[in-house]
């Protein structure tokens, strides 16, 4: 669900947006009129007429400037509402999860195509990433598939921390695929990510059979921790093809992948298990649409976060993830989650913050 730097958004989040290093709407350049009136002469101070002064080239920095901690508070915003995304496909149990994806895929391109028609990218993109786009729509897609998946068939809390173990799959694929270095720190982090997903699992043979405390059955926990730590694994390869594909084509191409080749896959999947119908309850009709509309504004709130802040502090903050998960399993679900979910989750979000500070650290050398 979740994603979406060419590398940020995907690994921070659901596999979706592309970290562009297009500045945001509304920082264009102003008109040369409304410069003429203001000065002299472009990038002149008025009482010289000679290039800026000191004062006028503060004043100046100072008006660029984003409001400090704004991308902080726009990836809390998205934290929020990739979290209220996700507590809706937990209360949606009438609609299959890839019936879900469909809806989801269907409202996204509604909002994609007047983008691509107006940024004139066309529908293909360049021949030679024509094949990245089509792996990067289809292994998205299917983390998509598979987080609804786990979100349905396990604890909304367990399933949003194990999602949080991405960015140790991401360390494995980018020295394996893209050969960077991963190194002892890596590899600790992964440890810490394993046994975060054990605790939250609880395997009998190493706790024993007792699974009173379990919301659900043994077996859905499972199913549901096989999708969950399966979403991660793509959105990992997601964000390596991301990187692969780099600044060459519009980061809106990827998400028209994305949504076409989800829709397609989502089609062919319902129409074989013979799971597609529209949602018989009004309410579940508001909460497919609410999906798509949280969904797409976390994505959107996530990428313009990236843009203006620093990849790491931003990782940290999307940590409120689980935050919120935990808040809503409690006050929503009325299930007030285990001290062993609880260790678990303190693990992942550790190993999380680890990469994403070393991450942080290596970058600010």
């Amino acid at each position: 669900m979740r994603s979406q730097d060419g590398a940020g958004a995907a690994e921070l989040g659901e596999p979706g947006l592309q970290l562009t290093d297009e500045a945001p709407p509304g920082t264009s350049e102003e008109p040369a009129a409304a410069e003429a009136a203001e000065a002299p002469g472009h990038g002149r101070c008025w009482p010289s007429g000679s290039s800026p002064c000191g004062s006028c080239a503060e004043r100046e920095a100072k008006k660029k400037a984003p409001c400090p901690g704004l991308g902080l508070f726009y990836t809390l915003f998205s934290a929020f509402l990739l979290s209220v995304a996700s507590l809706l496909v937990k209360k949606v149990q009438d609609v299959h999860a890839v019936e879900i994806s469909a809806f989801r895929c269907v409202f996204q391109m509604l909002v994609v195509i007047p983008c691509i028609i107006y940024k004139k990218t066309g529908f293909l993109g360049p021949k030679g990433q024509r094949i990245f786009l089509f792996l990067r729509g289809l292994i998205g897609s299917t983390a998509m598939i598979l987080i609804y998946y786990s979100f349905q068939t396990m604890s909304l809390a367990d399933a949003t921390v194990i999602t949080f173990s991405s960015p140790v799959f991401t360390s494995i694929f980018a020295c394996i695929f893209l050969k960077e270095k991963y190194s002892p720190w890596d590899a600790l982090f992964t440890l810490f990510a394993i046994t975060g997903v054990i605790l939250i699992v609880r395997p009998p043979f190493l706790f024993g059979s007792d699974t009173s405390e379990m919301e659900e059955s043994y077996s859905d926990r499972l199913k549901g921790t096989f999708a969950a730590v399966g979403h991660a694994v793509l959105a990992a390869l997601t964000l390596v093809l991301l990187r692969k594909i780099g600044k060459s084509v519009d980061y809106i191409l990827s998400i028209w992948y994305y949504v076409v080749i989800g829709l397609l896959q989502s089609s062919i999947v319902l129409s074989i298990l013979g799971e597609w119908s529209l949602p018989y309850c009004g309410l579940d009709r508001l909460f497919l649409i609410l999906i798509g509309l949280f969904g797409l504004g976390g994505q959107i709130f996530l990428t313009k976060a990236l843009q203006i802040e620093k990849v790491g502090p931003v990782a940290i903050m999307r940590t409120m993830d689980v935050v919120f998960a935990f808040i809503f399993q409690i006050f929503v679900f009325n299930h007030v989650p285990t001290w062993w979910t609880v260790s678990g989750a303190l693990c992942v979000v550790a190993s999380s913050i680890g990469v994403a500070v070393r991450k942080w650290y290596q970058g600010s050398k």
